[in-house]
């Protein structure tokens, strides 16, 4: 952004964005000014908005916000009104009763009043268009808190819903009262409460909206890391003036606090600040608090309450202590003394230092972003945590690694990311004067380089050309700065694996100190003369843009860095190539890599085999994830290596030897296979998300699988025809698509509604308990598995329900991390519908990195096209897959097995056998009476309550794999002596004296058991709506995507030649023909037998031949091929066509016996 373009209108100057894109406080204020509004209230000679005591506005000019003047801010305005503590707040003007902001409507008697917002404010989790504001130091969105309470507070209400739990914002809650002013105060505004909101800040031209929108961009910009791109929408500011404590003698009135609540939301992003001008009590009388002063007893609360009983942010450090007086000189957000901000819109996220804590006693909280980072490194690290000290000296940890950081102020430091070999979560530590303390800790994602935000991108794909004439090369320059004059480097990077141990070599400097504009164009040619001869055992490398003087462009000592996903090298290093192999420098260097491969070890044999349809593909959510590079359902799928791909899908975990399974469909959802063409899914001699120890050759998440099975590709097929000799290898012996013949569909079974359960055999029943309850348990020497389910009870609506619903499901497999999905509350479903808690931390899927997130064991993902997080899979080692699902607050939870969980399997989803007689298993062994599953007081007596868990292990059971916050247990969700309703005749269920008739039930439901009693127990049709949609959306999942396909073995394409269908369900018919100037010999037609096996049909079917002369004409012989027209005659023919016979031959035992043959 060149520094010498104008003033935009309503915005500050891009020079002054420049200035700020370190985010590094520059304004030179003093903090501890004085703050006196009847002084300088006037800025160019008319009444100074920020500063004066007089609403700008008037009620009957509130249009005038809108359509004012264009107001142009310019950097030193924007320096004065940051350099007050305080917001605006005004006791004067504003029409009416002329008295601005102030609410004289709050009084000591009458405590709060509600206030409308117009806009959706995201708080904790939830989202309100209304607050409570109260005398008593806090702002609330339900129900304000007990006016009653016991001491010290604690939130969130363990007891809710019996009790009252509110959701609230609390910077100083605490019995208040107005209080008087002293004789000497300096601000002459009235005492109490004050409240002004100001709305679509974005569009405002007036002076007061862009000063506001402005001040409060670069105040929370620079006030807390990860706000760098926040633009305020809407605020809304409240200030508490001069409020004394409530039970105070007449002359503790005087002693008094003021402080301010500022709240700014993008709509999606909320930040809170609390700005403490003075404390002059702590704590009224009924808190323990002297009637004299407010001092002693239990000081106020301060912090959040998401309310509805699920979470609270309290902060420890100051709230309800006796150092809640020294949150005055604390903070320093911004410079000041006594500014403390907050991200508050689904965490509780501090942007200040916490100083001096007992580390033992209290949860440290370090804050830092972003927080994930492309495992090549170079990503800048904000970090908040403990108070900083520009003589320190600052150390990040990544995992086990360290690397120096940069003290910024008191409360930012900041690191780069190092290169690490890891993927998925590790462990972030910030460490002061090498402390090797290991209090200040978090949880950092590490992506792979497919995986991490694509920075750096080819839009052209000269990249993958043999030969192109340029390489267009774009980048995201906002990730680097936001000055495009920033000077930059470009540079290419090699990748080896020439020993045990990867390489990353320097190759090339592009180009040096350019302007980071984010395009740059290479001729390839440039460089050709200037290859040196190392970078001739290169064949894979990536391309970095960094900054090339980041003292000079942010201050600090380190570079940031953004980096291309693996590209080929041809483009840089063919005419060397040439130099060294000649014209067939393409084939030359596919010959070598077979070479190599050759050598390496079989892979294939502990691949999962291949669906033979795309439905079955997609319904196994076990085994088999959408390949992100060919997803149907993902923002662009250009299916590049797998032409007239359809969708593909890669098998979610790596073998034991590391390798992984890629299955491709085409526009029909057929199998497609290299037998056939180039095309086909291919195995994976390396998974693309590498596999343990990352840090080895063949292992490397990427960058291996790029090396083994990606780039090898290019010269044997796609610079090459695709029926020349190193492609033929490549598609038929080397990568050859696998067999679908042995494949067995999932088992699957699910619950759903109020709670209906199908067993994995397919026995339907139903159960209300209300508690957390086995639903599948393997406890077996090679398998573990444990998949858990939360029942609670239905909400009140217009009477009390005695029935229940799942609402959360927890598992675990082996050795792996436990994994929870939790529907949230209604009212805190805006954004996300399922919390999703990995070993009791939240994870969220809502920017693509995110979307596919691995774990010790497990792979945890949310489709492409899911934004709201309202399906979650959760895909173990084993091939154990879940699938749950929310809609409009039901939930439904289905489970995938494969076979090797045949008769191993026990709770509540019965056991696996293949019949239904054995399903309901207890947990002492014994077996009830499945033929009396129709009967709820039976399944909830005899069976189903004995599958309750809590957290005492057993053998039987396991234990309660649930995240139990707040200080709950089991024993607060178990409820063994709940009693639902017992019968399934709906007349009996609906009450006599309601609107609701069975016939209507009868009539909305048809022959759906689930959704007639779900609809008759809760009198709302939803209930009934969403039971159907789950079971005849289960029913067909399980009876036809998930059934077992007759097919028959593929039959491979001839060489030079074609055949007219790719398909192999039975009563297919596949006809062979030949390419021009070539012969077809063998067999012509073949039809699949239901039996499974091909046969030549019957010489009268479908119109062909209909004589038996005329068909040994048409098909003479049992083996096809295409030969050259000019040998068909003689010995030449049978000499030629015989080596035909043998290599078909061949290749189809191959294909026949696929799980057996070498590599």
């Amino acid at each position: 952004m060149p520094s010498s373009r104008p003033l935009a209108k309503g915005k500050i100057t891009n020079t002054y964005i420049n200035h700020f894109i370190s985010s590094y406080p520059t304004v030179d204020w003093k903090a501890d000014c004085t703050e006196d509004p009847s002084s300088s209230t006037t800025y160019n000679g008319v009444m100074d908005p920020m500063k004066s005591r007089v609403d700008p506005f008037n009620p009957e000019e509130q249009s005038g916000r809108q359509v004012a003047t264009n107001y142009i801010l310019n950097p030193s305005r924007l320096n004065e009104i940051r350099s007050e503590m305080l917001y605006p707040f005004y006791d004067q003007g504003g029409g009416g009763e002329n008295i601005g902001d102030y609410q004289k409507h709050i009084k000591d008697n009458s405590p709060q009043i509600t206030k409308d917002l117009d806009f959706l404010l995201p708080f904790f989790g939830f989202r309100y268009n209304y607050t409570w504001v109260s005398i008593h130091g806090f702002l609330a969105f339900s129900d304000g808190p007990t006016l009653s309470p016991t001491y010290p507070l604690t939130f969130p209400i363990v007891d809710y819903p019996k009790q009252s739990d509110p959701s609230f914002i609390g910077p100083f809650y605490s019995k208040c009262k107005i209080g008087e002013l002293m004789a000497n105060e300096m601000d002459p505004r009235r005492s109490g409460v004050y409240f002004r909101k100001e709305t679509n800040l974005m569009e405002r031209t007036d002076q007061f909206g862009v000063e506001l929108r402005e001040r409060l961009k670069w105040d929370i910009r620079e006030g807390i890391v990860g706000s760098e791109w926040f633009e305020p929408r809407h605020a809304f500011i409240v200030t508490w003036k001069n409020v004394t404590f409530a039970g105070g003698t007449i002359y503790a009135r005087k002693m008094t606090n003021t402080f301010q609540t500022v709240i700014a939301t993008d709509n999606t992003r909320t930040y809170v600040i609390f700005n403490y001008k003075h404390i002059g009590w702590t704590a009224h009388t009924e808190a323990g608090g002297s009637s004299e002063d407010g001092t002693g007893g239990t000081p106020a609360f301060i912090g959040f309450n998401a309310g509805n009983g699920t979470r609270s942010f309290e902060y420890e450090q100051y709230s309800q202590t006796r150092n809640i007086r020294s949150i005055l000189s604390n903070g320093y957000v911004n410079g000041f003394p006594g500014r403390h901000i907050f991200r508050v819109d689904e965490q509780i996220m501090p942007g200040q230092c916490i100083p001096e804590i007992d580390m033992a006693a209290r949860k440290p909280m370090l804050t830092f972003a972003p927080e994930s980072g492309n495992f090549l490194g170079g990503t800048i690290v904000n970090v908040t945590g403990p108070c900083f000290d520009l003589s320190q000296k600052l150390t990040c940890r990544f995992n086990t690694l360290r690397v120096p950081g940069a003290v910024i102020d008191r409360n930012r430091a900041t690191c780069v990311m190092p290169q690490i070999y890891v993927t998925g979560y590790i462990d972030f530590y910030v460490e002061v004067d090498f402390s090797n303390d290991l209090y200040w800790r978090g949880k950092f994602l590490v992506e792979t380089p497919f995986t991490a935000p694509e920075l750096v991108t080819f839009p052209d794909n000269d990249q993958l050309q043999g030969e192109p004439q340029k390489l267009l090369i774009n980048w995201n320059y906002k990730s680097l700065a936001l000055d495009m004059n920033t000077a930059v480097s470009i540079t290419l990077w090699g990748y080896r694996e020439n020993t045990s141990t990867p390489e990353i070599v320097h190759l090339e400097t592009f180009a040096d100190g350019i302007p980071n504009t984010g395009e740059y164009t290479i001729n390839p040619k440039d460089f050709h003369t200037r290859v040196k001869k190392m970078a001739l055992n290169f064949e894979i490398g990536i391309v970095s843009v960094n900054i090339t003087y980041p003292n000079d462009a942010l201050g600090i000592p380190y570079e940031p860095i953004v980096w291309s996903r693996p590209i080929p090298l041809a483009w840089y290093l063919r005419p060397s190539w040439e130099n060294m192999y000649g014209q067939s420098w393409a084939e030359k260097i596919c010959e070598n890599w077979i070479s190599r491969d050759r050598l390496l070890n079989n892979f294939t044999s502990e691949l999962p085999i291949c669906p033979s349809m795309l439905e079955q593909a997609i319904a196994d959510k076990g085994r088999f994830l959408p390949d992100q590079n060919c997803d149907k359902d993902g923002k662009v799928s250009n299916c590049y290596f797998h032409e007239n791909a359809k969708h593909c899908v890669r098998s979610a975990m790596p073998t034991q030897s590391g390798a992984g399974q890629q299955c491709c469909y085409d526009m029909h959802g057929y199998l497609m296979m290299t037998m056939d063409d180039k095309w086909g899914g291919r195995p994976n001699r390396v998974h693309k998300d590498g596999s343990f120890p990352w840090n080895v050759a063949s292992k490397v998440p990427s960058f291996s699988h790029y090396l083994h099975d990606i780039v090898p590709f290019l010269p044997c097929c796609m610079w090459a025809d695709g029926q020349s000799q190193g492609c033929m290898t490549f598609r038929l012996e080397r990568r050859a698509s696998q067999n679908y013949v042995g494949y067995e569909p999932p088992a699957i079974a699910t619950i759903f509604g109020d709670p209906h359960v199908y067993t994995f055999d397919g026995l339907l029943y139903t159960f209300n308990g209300r508690g957390e309850f086995v639903l599948v348990r393997s406890n077996t020497d090679r398998y573990k598995l444990d998949v858990q389910g939360r029942f609670e009870q239905i909400p009140d609506s217009l009477r009390e329900v005695n029935a229940t619903r799942l609402t959360t499901i927890a598992a675990k497999d082996s050795q792996s991390a436990t994994v929870e999905v939790r529907m949230r509350p209604r009212d805190a479903q805006w954004r996300y519908k399922l919390d999703v808690i990995v070993n009791s931390h939240r994870i969220f899927f809502d920017r693509f990195p995110q979307k596919m997130q691995t774990f010790p064991g497990v792979t945890v993902y949310t489709p492409k096209a899911i934004r709201n997080q309202s399906h979650v899979i959760v895909m173990f080692e084993s091939g154990a897959g879940i699938e749950v699902i929310e809609n409009m607050g039901h939930m439904i939870a289905q489970v995938y097995l494969p076979m090797t969980y045949l008769n191993q399997t026990r709770g509540l989803f019965g056991n696996w056998s293949g019949t239904m007689d054995d399903d309901l298993v207890l947990p002492d062994g014994s077996i009830a009476n499945a033929d009396s599953s129709n009967n709820l007081d039976y399944i909830h007596n005899q069976f189903a309550i004995h599958w309750m868990v809590d957290e005492r292990q057993t053998d039987e059971k396991g234990y309660s794999l649930f995240y139990h916050e707040n200080g709950k247990t089991s024993s607060d969700y178990n409820d063994m002596l709940f009693q639902p309703v017992m019968t399934n005749d709906i007349r009996q269920i609906i009450p006599p004296n309601v609107t609701l008739k069975p016939e209507i039930v009868e009539d909305f439901c048809g022959d759906s058991w689930p959704c007639k009693y779900d609809y008759a127990l809760t009198l709302n049709q939803e209930y009934g709506h969403w039971a159907r949609y789950y079971q005849v959306q289960f029913v067909t999942l399980r009876n036809f995507r998930l059934r077992k396909i007759v097919t028959c073995e593929p039959l491979m394409t001839p060489i030079h030649g074609g055949k007219n269908t790719f398909k192999y369900t039975v009563g297919t018919t596949v006809a062979f023909e030949c390419d021009p100037d070539f012969v077809l010999v063998g067999v012509r037609l073949l039809k699949c037998l239901a039996s499974g096996e091909w046969a030549i049909p019957s010489f009268s079917d479908d119109g062909y031949p209909t004589n038996e002369a005329e068909w040994l004409i048409w098909n003479p012989a049992m083996e096809t091929g295409c030969i050259e027209a000019g040998e068909l005659a003689g010995n030449a023919a049978k000499e030629s066509y015989k080596p035909v016979g043998i290599v078909l031959g061949f290749l189809l035992s191959i294909f026949n016996m696929w799980h057996i043959y070498t590599i």
